[in-house]
């Protein structure tokens, strides 16, 4: 699993109006949470985190979180909030992991190749995204890929076919699809449902009698 290094100092400052003077000091007012240890509160350089949000780009990473210049954390991301309008950053979230106990993870699946059915005439279906699996943090892949060029139509791969290692374990069903190579022909438009209108008991004995 990709490892970062993040610098942060404890905060002493709360509510709206502080933490809006942080941002505009050029900080990000973050919180660590997590491992049976009191909450800290935490301020951290924008422009620095930014550069590690746009390194990690979405994926499971472990992060060194360095307080103050001495107590170094391993954490991760729990949540990052950003402005709707501009994008900006308005708070970040870490928790604790302890390294040597299994966590459960989503890993992303990155398809590769160009499967042969396309040229065909087939269509590639994408059935799953992510693999839910289980381990020690480090042992964790970033991400998980899967070639699809020898599928040809007619052809699928299921979560079966991925190798993990043999300290991690998948949650997720192994006879569920990852991806499919299917005829044209088999990819049916949804049925329009029939409308149905209901007549109240006093219109039917009226319409009957007219």
């Amino acid at each position: 699993m990709l490892q970062i290094d993040v610098s942060a100092s404890t905060r002493d400052s709360f509510g709206k109006c502080a933490m809006r003077r942080l941002r505009v000091s050029g900080n990000t007012p973050a919180v660590l949470y997590g491992n049976d240890k009191d909450t800290v509160a935490l301020q951290l350089e924008t422009t620095p985190f930014l550069k590690s949000l746009f390194q990690i780009n979405r994926k499971n990473a472990i992060v060194n979180l360095s307080i103050n210049g001495g107590d170094t954390r391993h954490v991760m991301m729990r949540e990052i909030q950003t402005d709707p309008v501009d994008d900006s950053l308005i708070h970040a979230d870490f928790f604790e992991v302890n390294l040597q106990a299994p966590l459960a993870f989503t890993v992303p699946i990155e398809l590769t190749g160009t499967a042969k059915g396309t040229d065909l005439g087939g269509v590639l279906i994408s059935h799953k995204s992510t693999i839910q699996v289980e381990g020690f943090p480090l042992e964790i892949p970033d991400n998980i890929s899967v070639d699809v060029s020898d599928l040809g139509i007619g052809d699928s791969i299921a979560y079966s076919a991925i190798e993990l290692s043999s300290n991690v374990k998948m949650l997720s069903n192994a006879s569920d699809l990852i991806v499919a190579v299917v005829d044209p022909s088999e990819i049916h438009a949804p049925e329009k449902k029939e409308e149905v209108i209901e007549v109240a008991e006093g219109d039917e004995a009226s319409t009957a009698t007219e």
